[in-house]
């Protein structure tokens, strides 16, 4: 692992305890749980549907999927998001399958996906072209690109600085839906964006940042 790298796992270790105490992180409102359920199902296919979520965290959102019957795979860098992600959806008694590893390249092998669904995670990359394109090879025919993303201060709701050299990240701060659109419409078929940030029961209450969705089909 390089130095980089566990320091973005360790910074994300450190925050898994009161990841959940932000709104949209643990979804523990139900008008909160219940608009995020609102939209997945909006953004998804009818049926059941093999759904990898990457960067999944304490999965809230893998919940929800595997409440609507689809077949999950989550993937974080962080164990103890994992483990968190692991408790929860064993306390509901759902069976969802989760890896540790690098979210900008899961660690699924040739396995191909209906949806790939990413939350928050983008700002993060050191190369989000690169997570772009292995992304979109993990779909199969027809799939489907859920981008649910922003353009905000920097991380850490707790205040927490990220890791040192984080402003030379590319999308440090998060990435505008125009810039994020321009770079997916070359690798997709066809792509449209849904603006969230008035939506304040996603959010827990007002905001005043850029939050959006980019759906693309493969």
């Amino acid at each position: 692992m390089s130095e980089p790298t566990r320091a973005i796992t360790e910074y994300w270790d450190a925050a898994a305890a009161a990841f959940d105490d932000e709104p949209d992180h643990g979804l523990r409102q139900e008008h909160t749980r219940a608009a995020w359920a609102r939209l997945l199902r909006s953004w998804l296919p009818a049926g059941p549907a093999d759904v990898l979520d990457v960067g999944c965290g304490t999965g809230s959102l893998s919940l929800l999927l595997a409440e609507a019957g689809h077949r999950v795979t989550g993937v974080d860098l962080a164990p103890r998001m994992v483990e968190r992600a692991e408790a929860k959806l064993a306390a509901a008694g759902l069976a969802v399958r989760f890896l540790v590893g690098d979210a900008a390249d899961p660690p699924t092998g040739h396995e191909r996906y209906d949806v790939l669904l990413c939350r928050h995670l983008l700002w993060t990359l050191p190369d989000p072209g690169a997570a772009l394109r292995a992304w979109v090879a993990r779909l199969g025919p027809g799939g489907r690109l859920v981008l649910v993303e922003g353009r905000w201060r920097e991380a850490g709701e707790s205040g927490v600085p990220y890791v040192a050299g984080a402003g030379s990240l590319p999308w440090n701060g998060g990435v505008t839906a125009g810039d994020l659109a321009a770079a997916v419409r070359p690798l997709v078929s066809g792509l449209w964006i849904e603006p969230l940030g008035d939506d304040t029961e996603l959010w827990g209450g007002p905001v005043t940042d850029e939050r959006y969705a980019l759906i693309a089909r493969i």
